[in-house]
């Protein structure tokens, strides 16, 4: 789960700085092209093209592909106007909103003290967004929307069923995005000449993301997941080493202790989860 998380943000560190002169759709086009190749490949030799899911499982893909659209541009349009370590902490609230948007929508019980985390941490939220002050800005609330479709995908993925293919899903979500990509470039940006640089670097991007999913999924399915999942917030370690010696960023006071009670609470509810499902 620790490489899973240096796979995400060293490809978000790529694309952030990637991004500078060809622009963020450009980007996500480029990038998705690759991520198609690449996943494509691991399809086409896991055999995953094989076993084609069926008509209402390709529903639920066609909307986890729709929220997870919504979420990718949300989240790099934020990331490419804010500090990465913010960025990626405010997505720390996931957790939480999961498990809150899981009791509302699908029914799932929470306690009391699992609520009372889940208002503790969006509290978190806000001491790292900070809204009234020069900190706060559009952006910031784009990070809040990323968080909610993202919320949305991981919801109707626990409708698919047991055997759906995790490298087919993530095949039609890479050409998704390329295409929507493709599209936002044409449309709002114009193409922009590359340098040979900045296609290397959008091509490592593509590889890291395709780590990070290989070794989470890895991670998930072999090891226990209440002792495992807390492992994600490691991301956060590098999100500020990265933000620090590339550009310059410090995280402020408030934006610190936020991210301590998003990442406590986030933990707490996992160990939660993790003592009712043993009872």
């Amino acid at each position: 789960m620790c490489l899973s998380m240096v796979g995400f943000v060293f490809n978000d560190a790529v694309i952030k700085y990637a991004s500078t002169d060809i622009g963020i759709y450009q980007s996500i086009f480029v990038r998705g092209c690759f991520a198609v190749i690449i996943i494509g490949a691991a399809c086409f030799y896991s055999g995953a093209f094989k076993s084609i899911p069926g008509k209402l499982d390709h529903k639920f893909i066609f909307w986890r592909t729709l929220a997870e659209i919504f979420a990718t541009v949300s989240f790099l349009t934020a990331l490419f106007y804010l500090p990465i370590a913010n960025i990626t902490a405010i997505l720390q609230a996931l957790p939480l909103t999961v498990t809150l948007a899981a009791s509302w929508f699908l029914g799932e019980k929470i306690g009391w003290r699992r609520g009372i985390a889940i208002l503790i941490g969006f509290f978190g939220v806000l001491l790292i967004i900070q809204p009234g002050t020069d900190e706060f800005n559009i952006y910031s609330i784009l990070g809040v929307v990323c968080v909610v479709f993202v919320t949305l995908r991981d919801l109707v993925v626990r409708k698919f069923s047991t055997n759906i293919s995790t490298l087919y899903v993530a095949f039609i979500t890479a050409a998704a995005i390329a295409l929507v990509g493709g599209f936002l470039t044409f449309v709002y940006e114009g193409w922009t000449p590359m340098k040979l640089n900045e296609i290397i670097l959008l091509f490592i991007a593509s590889s890291l993301i395709f780590v990070g999913y290989f070794f989470a999924i890895s991670a998930m399915r072999t090891g226990q997941v209440s002792f495992v999942s807390p492992f994600r917030y490691t991301i956060m370690i590098w999100a500020i080493i990265l933000g620090y010696f590339i550009w310059g960023d410090i995280p402020n006071n408030l934006t610190l202790i936020g991210i301590s009670i998003v990442i406590g609470m986030g933990i707490f509810t996992f160990w939660r989860e993790a003592r009712i499902q043993k009872k």
